[in-house]
């Protein structure tokens, strides 16, 4: 069991020189926040992207950070906008470095205002212009009241209301994305809502959230096969896009947090790589992009590290392929020359 108490101590541990350092890299999806305890803003992230990757661009995913403490209820959210347009334009002074931080920003906005949500996703635009490529509104639920955590909020079905379609319409109408997380059940739910919405740009986060924990513990071999199946049947819809990532959470039952020592690139590569091949095979590389989540997975691994496991799982791909799955993907979807 672990014993190192500190995150970069334990992280430390673990070191390797970066594979195929030349390869671009967009990672497009992190997050800044500053929570008790937690910090992550433009100096963390470049210390964490300086591993010896080449680290482009990166897009910025919505964590409930810097909402506005005032004005409508609705809008408040415009304020982590505001805050990361902020985060993109230190980094596109070049004093951090090359890469361009934060270089598309994915917000957040109630879907369930319906056609009103619009209001919302303008005041978005307009407070980075340049930047705001879309929404992310989680819509995790499970049967089991301990798996809701903190989305105890939400309720099932979501994707399925009419209000909820009408607002992820508004998106579409103004050719802004849509990207979703929720848990590995609700997959099928997904494939519905992409059928009806086919002119939304859609992106599915962290392998549609697999689970390995609750009531899903220990069911990993009867639980694979029936995502597999899901996943192919989504992959049907040409709108969706898939994070390929964002699967050493504690959530997903790996248990790389719980260990003495992180886990290397190898033992990451060999733990998951089914699931990264498996997407890749049914969505094909130019639907699909890796990404760190980070600083959540960095709870169970170090950034160097985790770009190493997913250069292990290309290895066999052409250049052309590996060149969609590290970049070129995320750059068609989030609008990045």
């Amino acid at each position: 069991m672990r014993q190192i108490t500190d995150q970069a101590a334990w992280l430390a541990q673990v070191k390797e020189e970066a594979l195929e350092p030349g390869l671009a890299i967009v990672d497009p999806h992190h997050h800044l926040w500053d929570h008790p305890g937690s910090r992550y803003f433009l100096d963390e992230l470049c210390a964490d992207t300086a591993s010896g990757h080449n680290v482009v661009a990166t897009v910025f995913v919505d964590c409930g950070s810097m909402y506005r403490s005032s004005g409508p209820e609705h809008l408040r959210v415009v304020g982590e906008t505001e805050f990361v347009n902020g985060i993109a334009a230190q980094s596109e002074s070049g004093n951090y470095g090359p890469m361009r931080a934060c270089a598309a920003i994915v917000g957040h906005a109630d879907l369930t205002l319906g056609a009103a949500v619009g209001e919302v996703l303008d005041a978005h635009k307009a407070a980075a212009p340049a930047r705001f490529r879309g929404i992310r509104h989680i819509t995790a639920w499970d049967p089991d009241p301990k798996m809701r955590g903190a989305f105890s909020h939400l309720t099932q079905g979501m994707l399925k209301e009419k209000r909820f379609q009408e607002g992820a319409a508004e998106l579409a109408r103004r050719r802004m994305t849509f990207d979703s997380f929720f848990y590995h059940p609700q997959i099928p739910d997904l494939t519905e809502f992409a059928r009806a919405l086919p002119d939304l740009t859609i992106v599915l986060d962290h392998f549609g959230g697999p689970i390995a924990i609750g009531p899903y513990e220990g069911k990993r071999t009867e639980i694979f096969p029936l995502w597999k199946k899901h996943m192919a049947e989504l992959a049907k819809c040409p709108n969706v896009n898939v994070k390929i990532g964002g699967i050493n959470m504690p959530m997903n039952g790996f248990g790389w947090h719980k260990n003495a020592l992180p886990p290397t690139s190898e033992q990451l590569a060999a733990a998951t790589r089914d699931y990264y091949l498996h997407t890749i095979d049914v969505f094909g590389p130019s639907r699909c992009m890796f990404e760190s989540n980070f600083p959540v997975d960095k709870r169970s691994v170090s950034y160097g590290v985790l770009w190493n496991a997913f250069k292990r799982i290309a290895s066999g791909f052409s250049a052309a392929d590996k060149a969609a799955l590290f970049s070129g993907c995320a750059s068609r979807v989030y609008g990045l020359s």
